[in-house]
């Protein structure tokens, strides 16, 4: 039985797009054990996964890890992070293994002097591919999120209107650079308000105050920003007809969970390979000609960041001020029509 140990340290995205390896590995290499190495802070996002036969957490210190993981006489390594500290486990384990490719310097070319070098597929793509030295080729299927069975549903706390579905509306991200800004978020909640749809706000507590000025005046809406726990707000989403977030860990939840996605782009784009993917089905080519990738593609700063910054550079962040709100309203309201015919 080959015992194989798969490592990402973060954070709730990047784990969520991990799933498609750990699934190939299981299913194509026999009998194969799978461990999984990563902060103890994301050990939620994997406790329900079946493909994994043991989880490691750990700390800000790796030692008492090491010497766990020494013990463990692994076959083969596949580390999808990629860092000095992922460098520093391989060599304490003296294993073979593989490493995904980050693309660094292409995505300093297209960020520094918008030279587009970046190839044509998704980050899980790359990440498959450390594993094909285990016989691993993908299998189409896309992510996968498993919600523990014992999961709250939040649904509860919501009107009972709220029973026959509703719009899921994420409204953080990582940095400020990635968020549609309080205004324009008041704006697209004016226009949706039309298609008479509750709206159910998804965040973390920091996001809180924010989803309370959302909140206020406005009758069918609804936050859970600050009340929901991460798997609650998945579960959330799982009951979503439709899903409108920004580059963020939700939107590769929605889309693990096989949502209608509407995504949000400011400074960073979808060609880094972080899109939502769906395996064989919706390409980015087929989101974008649907309508479900929102962007501003004129601008000639853009990318400024292959992550994202806490102000616009520039001063005017027109990635996302100048997205039209009533064009996200509009898909949302389609394609909420659409699942209730």
């Amino acid at each position: 039985m080959p015992k194989i140990l798969v490592i990402r340290f973060s954070s709730i995205g990047d784990i969520v797009l991990t799933t498609p390896v750990l699934r190939c590995i299981k299913e194509q290499v026999g009998d194969a054990s799978i461990h999984y190495l990563t902060r103890r802070p994301y050990v939620s996002l994997l406790q329900a996964n079946p493909h994994i036969d043991q989880i490691h957490a750990f700390d800000d210190d790796l030692e008492d890890t090491l010497r766990r993981l020494r013990k463990e006489q692994f076959d083969f390594v596949v580390d999808l992070h990629h860092n000095l500290r992922t460098w520093r486990v391989k060599r304490s384990l003296k294993r073979p293994g593989a490493s995904f490719h980050k693309l660094n310097i292409a995505k300093w070319l297209m960020v520094r002097f918008k030279w587009n070098r970046l190839p044509d597929e998704h980050i899980v793509q790359r990440y498959i591919r450390a594993a094909s030295g285990l016989g691993v080729i993908d299998d189409g299927k896309g992510l996968e999120h498993f919600i523990p069975p014992d999961t709250n549903d939040q649904r509860v706390l919501l009107p009972d209107t709220y029973r026959n579905g509703f719009i899921a509306l994420v409204i953080g991200a990582q940095h400020a650079t990635k968020k549609l800004p309080l205004q324009k978020l008041q704006e697209l909640l004016d226009k949706l308000s039309v298609y008479r749809t509750g709206v159910v706000i998804i965040g973390g507590p920091e996001d809180a105050s924010e989803a309370e000025a959302l909140c206020t005046n406005r009758q069918q809406v609804f936050s859970m920003c600050g009340i929901s726990s991460l798997q609650e707000s998945a579960l959330l989403i799982k009951h979503a007809v439709v899903v409108i977030t920004h580059d963020t860990g939700m939107m590769h939840i929605a889309a693990a969970l096989k949502k209608q996605v509407i995504s949000v782009w400011g400074n960073t784009i979808p060609e880094f390979g972080m899109y939502p993917y769906f395996g064989n089905h919706k390409t980015l080519y087929e989101q974008r000609e649907a309508g479900l990738v929102i962007e501003n593609v004129s601008l000639s700063c853009r990318p400024c960041s292959k992550i994202g910054f806490e102000a616009c550079p520039k001063g005017h962040f027109r990635c996302m001020t100048d997205l039209n709100m009533e064009a996200i309203a509009r898909k949302a309201g389609e394609l909420n029509a659409t699942a209730n015919q």
